[in-house]
């Protein structure tokens, strides 16, 4: 037997639709005889917590850490505890596995980490599905691969979630606990990307609050040559008197001085002229990145929007798989354009139907090109036929943008003769520009057009994706315009002459879109200016599948906020809080980049997983102790390899957790871990601040959303206001207990129909109302009675 394990059901089904046999459905299967489908939800197993190693971790303390594992545990999550069951049983059975997860890396270890986890000595297969229409996956199926094949990519996974791991658990608590020496309760979850992500946006915020606006001033000469008149804009020297560091003329009697000499000595020489025919080959089709941007510019779509939107395109069968860091197609599906064109032009829409007509087929781009793919290739259209009406309009502008890239494929390039005139006069230089198209090619499909026009064509916003470049403009005259046919050593006369004044621009504040931009185009932001050169290759931070879900993670933990009408992003006062208080090696991205290229080398087999994660302990060994600089702590020791000890069973345990899917992510120090929460009986009751103040919650929310308020002595209260470390919670008295009660007479003094019952002993013996359903009154014990019983009986 054949098993196929997908990653998720709805891939499993399709999957399910081209193998022979009848189907017959089964718990969390599908059999057809010699083929069996089955499938995870996600990740079916997660990174054990910290106090899942050795019960004193379930206490924040600054002497543990860095926590290392040697031997590291995944545990079932409890939400996928049956089907693992299915999994695992289904896998006894079957003589050959296929590992069906999606076509990266993180697809590739979630089932790779399931058969290592049961210990699996099977053959394993592996197949990779970028579409899942018929033509896509019986393809993929006549095309089964060796799962070892895939080993690097299953490596760089495993890096990327140990590495995550390690700085999240080990940083977030070191610098909590700092801070909380500083009597600042907060809680800090500290990640390997989404800290210099944040960091971003409050160096930003920073630059826009210190920003002072400075005037400047452009000399602009019109010069008349036999050929035609031209505008020539002043380029100062470096050494020019009344410069700042931008090169921008500060100094308005520089420019008025120089004014006057050109207007009396009005003869200049042309230095040199350079006129040349430049193309721009077709923009190559979208990466999951890529379509975000589009999407943010185009409609105003947040990241997370545009993912969601493109996952369900792709499971209708409409566009290939979403997750993809690739632009490039393979060379075997050229041959789909026909049917894919002839749908497009069949979609419905004006705009597409019109683009696919001027389209020519014939035309191959560099966008077809084998070496440059990899698990998966760009987002394109399928060839089943889409509908327009069937599409809500979210759907219909995403799938737009993904069209309008693939016709694009089969235009001519973007041609433009580009001119160049400096003018030399009075020893300084003066210099003009002009950009003349002379054939619109590709362009053609992304000029921006009027909302009216959108709204026609694709029932939203503007169509234009913020990219076009057929508007270029140059400071100074001549701009996209065509300039006199000139030569060198032709004399010019001036004409005119202008000053226009300036003034410099803030930066302008990220939207998720732009952010998102950023966290690809990391190297833009780097310090170091030799890694600037080398990580310009390198494909951001983060993954194309988790960058929305980090930047919204962000804004709904409250370390940043969107604002106005182009939601852009602000840190609040957390934000800015967390930013102050970690070293700069978590602020900038150099670090985090440079771990991303090693991610990307291990891909390729350059590297081991080993080396990579001691790397990673010396970093955040390095990092804790800034966090403790100042005070006595005695760390754990790293002997032998490059972790701490700890225990070296592998486990199966099924539970609640807090963390969400694989991400960075840390359990918050329980205040009062001697507080078991009487609900769950699992979490423990710890401090929380929400909306209305101060409370105590469990530490498994939210699977547990036990909570409790705080007392005077700052623990857990009962609803009498007391609290104290001797509070029970969620009791129901017996009735033995209650006819004791009676017996002593101890009636609750507050509502009169229920009796003080004791619970507990010695030091934690207090005294409770009976009357559970109306009246929780409690009070301490004192020599044996109630203590608002002392001196009255």
């Amino acid at each position: 037997m054949r098993l196929f394990i997908a990653e998720k059901p709805s891939v499993g089904r399709e999957i399910s639709k081209y193998l022979g046999g009848t189907p017959k459905r089964g718990d969390g299967f599908i059999d057809h005889g010699n083929d069996v489908v089955t499938w995870a939800f996600g990740h079916v197993l997660e990174q054990a917590q910290p106090g899942d190693y050795d019960e004193r971790y379930q206490r924040w303390r600054a002497e543990d850490l860095p926590i290392v594992p040697t031997a590291w545990k995944l545990l079932v999550t409890k939400s996928s505890a049956k089907q693992f069951r299915i999994i695992t049983g289904l896998m006894k059975k079957a003589d050959v596995i296929v590992n069906a997860g999606d076509p990266d890396r993180e697809g590739q270890l979630l089932i790779d980490e399931i058969l290592e986890y049961t210990g699996n000595t099977k053959p394993v297969q592996r197949i990779l599905l970028n579409a899942l229409d018929e033509k896509s996956v019986r393809a993929a199926l006549r095309d089964l691969r060796d799962n070892k094949d895939f080993f690097n990519l299953k490596q760089s996974a495993l890096a990327r979630s140990r590495a995550d791991w390690l700085i999240g658990m080990n940083l977030s608590r070191a610098y909590t606990l700092a801070q909380r020496r500083k009597g600042n309760k907060v809680t800090f979850p500290i990640g390997r990307v989404k800290t210099p992500t944040l960091a971003l946006v409050v160096r930003r915020e920073r630059e826009l609050e210190n920003f002072k606006p400075v005037d400047y001033y452009l000399l602009k000469v019109l010069y008349a040559h036999p050929k035609g008149s031209f505008w020539a804009t002043w380029k100062p020297k470096d050494e020019q008197v009344g410069l700042d560091a931008d090169g921008h003329v500060i100094k308005q009697e520089v420019a008025l001085e120089l004014a006057k000499r050109v207007a009396e000595d009005t003869t200049g020489v042309i230095s040199s002229c350079s006129r040349s025919k430049k193309k721009e080959a077709p923009r190559l089709p979208l990466s999951l990145s890529a379509l975000q941007v589009a999407a943010g510019k185009a409609y105003g779509y947040d990241p997370q929007q545009v993912l969601d939107t493109a996952q369900k395109l792709y499971e209708k069968k409409l566009t290939t798989y979403p997750r993809s860091d690739c632009d490039y197609l393979p060379e075997n599906q050229y041959g789909d354009r026909t049917a894919i064109l002839q749908h497009l032009a069949a979609y419905g829409d004006a705009t597409l139907s019109a683009w696919v007509q001027g389209a020519n087929p014939s035309i191959k781009t560099r966008a077809w090109n084998d070496k440059k793919i990899t698990a998966h290739h760009a987002i394109i259209p399928t060839t089943v036929k889409a509908n327009k009406d069937s599409l809500t309009a979210m759907e219909r502008n995403i799938y737009f943008l993904i069209a309008r890239s693939y016709i694009a494929q089969f235009y001519g390039d973007h041609i433009y003769e580009q001119t160049k005139i400096t003018v030399t006069q009075v020893g300084e230089e003066f210099v003009a520009s002009g950009h003349v198209v002379l054939d619109m090619g590709w362009k053609a499909l992304f000029q921006r057009t009027t909302k009216k026009t959108a709204k026609e064509t694709t029932g939203d916003q503007d169509t234009g994706d913020g990219r076009s470049d057929d508007d270029d403009t140059h400071e100074g005259g001549g701009e996209s315009r065509e300039l006199p046919r000139v030569k060198k050593g032709d004399t010019v006369t001036v004409e005119n002459t202008a000053i226009d004044k300036k003034q410099t621009k803030p930066p302008t504040r990220f939207t998720s879109s732009t952010l998102l931009q950023a966290m690809k185009e990391i190297h833009k932001y780097v310090r170091n200016d030799e890694l600037k050169k080398q990580l310009k290759a390198v494909s951001g931070i983060g993954t194309e599948a988790t960058r929305a879900t980090i930047i919204g993670e962000l804004i709904s933990r409250k370390f940043m906020r969107e604002s106005g009408k182009k939601k852009v992003l602000q840190p609040t006062e957390l934000g800015y809080m967390l930013v102050d208080a970690l070293p700069d090696e978590m602020l900038y991205p150099d670090e985090t980049a440079i771990w991303e290229e090693r991610l990307a080398d291990m891909s390729d087999g350059k590297g081991t997983l080993d080396a990579f994660l001691r790397d990673q302990v010396q970093f955040l060994t390095r990092l804790i102790n800034k966090a403790n600089e100042g005070i006595n702590v005695t760390g754990a020791t790293m002997p032998g390899g490059y972790g701490v000890p700890m225990e070296t069973t592998t486990r199966t345990i099924e539970r609640n957790t807090m963390t969400t899917d694989r991400k960075d992510s840390h359990r918050e120090e329980p205040l009062h871990s001697d507080i078991v929460c009487p609900r769950c009986g699992k979490g423990h009751l710890v401090r929380r601040q929400g909306k209305f103040g101060t409370f105590f919650g469990c530490s498994d929310f939210p699977k547990c959303r036990y909570t409790a308020g705080v007392g005077d002595d700052g623990m857990p209260r009962d609803n009498d206001g007391t609290g104290g470390a001797n509070t029970t919670f969620d009791w129901q008295p017996n009735d033995a207990q209650i006819t004791d009660a009676k017996a002593k007479g101890y009636v609750c003094p507050r509502c009169k129909k229920g009796y003080f019952v004791a619970v507990g002993e010695g030091t934690r013996k207090r005294w409770i109302c009976s009357n559970t359903e109306q009246c929780r009154t409690s009070c301490a014990d004192v020599d044996g009675q109630p203590s608002v019983y002392v001196g009255k009986k």
